[in-house]
């Protein structure tokens, strides 16, 4: 599988195995998400993208408890995780009120608590997961730059952040921002005319996209339309439909690493179909104008 630079001797897999659901399947042990992140493995899938708060601030330890029962699996992963959104629940239960905290303090005690959590001695990316409009840039700036240096991390990102408050935070530091994780797919197509993506292609900074298949409302036939011209194209390229709408993402020149997040193995398995498609501009503009419901002007 195509591999993306996203910092100084880190590379992606085009495609990253997204575990925000991971606490929820019905078989959380070990054994079975190992079984998954073989089969990840097996199609060149090596990305893992995490959150602190996954799983009501669970999903990080399934992982780390995979790592230490399989320990030969972490030198062949990259390990995404994010911070900075504080709910009411999980160690956080005493929380009044849902919130961003970005402060130095937090990003640090994260860190430590995501490095224990994972069963890790390194993160490969830290992403900041929200804009926080009570952000310190310079506080916030100066503890990346500080968890980089400290070796506990190798590279820092964002997450959901639009390009200004991306050039404020960047403002502030030395280390440069690796990417922007945004939400992204053929029914969440926004960013490719707002200046969200144009931003990051000017940057030359990778997007992760997350919900790439609109949390599975691209596989509905309540958008008839859409769905019938991806079923045809995936037939044509012996695919399955989400194939075609990953393929979408990757024929794009902004170097887009779609987060596929699926519990089933037999799912997972065929998560690299779409690195087989190749799509034209028209086939490209065929999708994009289904998924919009009219013609480009």
């Amino acid at each position: 599988m195509e591999r993306i630079q996203m910092a100084d001797g880190l590379d992606f897999s085009r495609i990253v195995y997204g575990m925000w659901r991971l606490a929820e399947d019905q078989d959380t042990s070990p054994a079975h998400i190992q079984a998954k992140i073989e089969a990840c493995l097996e199609q060149g899938i090596t990305t893992m993208d995490q959150a602190d708060i996954y799983g009501g601030y669970t999903a990080e330890a399934l992982l780390g408890a995979t790592l230490a029962a399989a320990p030969h699996l972490r030198d062949q992963l990259q390990i995404v995780t994010k911070c900075g959104i504080i709910a009411p629940t999980g160690k956080y239960a005493d929380a009044r009120v849902k919130h961003y905290d970005t402060s130095a303090a937090h990003i640090h005690a994260s860190v430590d608590a995501s490095l224990s959590s994972l069963n890790v001695e390194y993160i490969d990316m830290l992403l900041i997961h929200r804009p926080d409009p009570m952000m310190n840039h310079f506080e916030t700036g100066e503890a990346l730059d500080s968890i980089i240096a400290s070796g506990k991390v190798r590279a820092v990102g964002v997450s959901n952040f639009r390009p200004w408050d991306w050039a404020l935070l960047q403002s502030a530091m030395t280390t440069p921002l690796a990417t922007n994780q945004i939400e992204l797919s053929l029914l969440h197509n926004a960013p490719f005319t707002n200046g969200d993506l144009a931003d990051l292609q000017q940057k030359g900074a990778p997007a992760m996209a997350w919900s790439p298949l609109a949390g599975g409302a691209l596989l509905s036939t309540n958008n008839k339309a859409l769905y019938d011209l991806m079923a045809e194209l995936a037939a044509d390229h012996d695919v399955t439909p989400s194939a075609i709408a990953i393929a979408w993402l990757l024929a794009h020149p902004a170097q887009i690493l779609p987060i596929m997040g699926t519990n089933s193995i037999d799912r997972i398995q065929t998560l690299g179909q779409a690195t087989s498609v190749e799509m034209d501009r028209q086939t490209w503009f065929a999708l994009y104008e289904a998924a919009r419901g009219q013609e480009v002007a």
